[in-house]
């Protein structure tokens, strides 16, 4: 099975528990690697993602 390599802005704010904009605010301030699709949905790096929230909890 292939392991998932991108989360999307749904799974971002179910795992912060935080709303929309404010995923979308973290995207804009380049937190993380992000791409927006043709569609206008964002697709977030797991790895950039992961890394990004493993040092929050660091602070």
């Amino acid at each position: 099975m292939n392991e998932k390599r991108c989360y999307t802005v749904a799974e971002i704010q179910e795992i912060l528990g935080c709303g929309r904009q404010a995923v979308v605010s973290l995207i804009k301030k380049k937190a993380f690697s992000a791409v927006k699709l043709t569609s206008g949905a964002y697709r977030i790096s797991k790895v950039s993602f992961d890394q990004w929230l493993d040092q929050q909890e660091n602070l």
